[in-house]
């Protein structure tokens, strides 16, 4: 028997993407169109002339060392969080002293403390460690405020995993370690990929951090950069629109090629 077709879910579908679909035209074919072009048509006029300029204009005005600094940075905090938060969060769940035990509610107390809140002592502790407009001044407080969130969200990925395996893989022998990098991570894929995007978003949108502990061009990042497109003229729309873009490839990569496991860790389910 032949379903009838559900036109309003139809029209629904056709309204929903139009909301989806009209910002990204708008920025697209903003960053296609020359200024002035772009001053004359409109947001919503269609580009007379396609141009690749403004992405060339980016990359040769200095929005090339800000990217570059920005996958510094976002690199070093994604490293930072796999090699802590996988065997803390191992050591949580598997540990049954009080210390592991308040450990992690020291941790979890990190999700209650903004990070506006400690920005002015921050600027001191990293001036007085010399790493004031330095990537490392920058990359230590996004991967130590990353922590908390990835530690809590592993940790409930890791209670998934059944006690029968742990208690087959001591039958057999296995040493903690093995335990861990045999049984534990693999079956944690996607709470591994969950903090990997998450902490890799904390640093590539990153903003007060670098805006306080760092000055120089030599250490900005994209968030930074793109206060360069305003002058006090105006704004470069095609220009900024086209550095948003550049920007925005990176992390829509890494979020298509995880976003299976993202969910899942989300979900509690882990990667089993």
């Amino acid at each position: 028997m032949r379903q009838r077709p559900n036109i309003l879910a139809g029209f629904g579908s056709l309204v929903w993407l139009f909301v989806v679909g009209l910002p990204l035209y708008t920025m697209l074919a903003a960053t296609l169109q020359s200024r002035s072009d772009y001053a004359q048509s409109g947001p919503l006029g269609l580009p007379r002339h396609l141009t690749l300029q403004n992405y060339l204009d980016d990359l040769e005005g200095g929005f090339g060392q800000y990217f570059l600094n920005t996958v510094v940075v976002t690199v070093s905090v994604v490293a930072i969080v796999l090699l802590v938060v996988p065997p803390l969060s191992y050591a949580i769940v598997r540990s049954r002293g009080r210390t592991t035990t308040l450990v992690f509610r020291l941790f979890l107390l990190g999700l209650a403390i903004p990070a506006q809140a400690v920005i002015v002592p921050m600027f001191y502790v990293i001036s007085k460690a010399g790493l004031y407009d330095n990537l490392i001044g920058v990359i230590l407080p996004t991967a130590a405020f990353s922590l908390p969130v990835c530690a809590l969200v592993l940790t409930g990925v890791m209670r998934d995993i059944t006690p029968e395996l742990y208690e087959a893989m001591a039958m057999d022998g296995a040493a903690p370690w093995r335990v861990f990098v045999q049984l534990v991570l693999p079956l944690s894929k996607g709470g591994l990929s969950t903090i990997t995007v998450f902490s890799a978003l904390q640093a590539w949108n990153g903003f007060l951090f670098p805006l306080v502990l760092t000055q120089s061009n030599e250490t900005k990042v994209i968030t930074l950069g793109l206060y360069d497109f305003q002058t006090q003229y105006g704004i470069n729309v095609p220009g900024l629109l086209a550095a948003v873009v550049l920007s925005m490839i990176p992390i829509l990569l890494v979020y298509l090629f995880a976003r299976r496991a993202l969910v899942q860790g989300l979900m509690g389910v882990g990667g089993k």
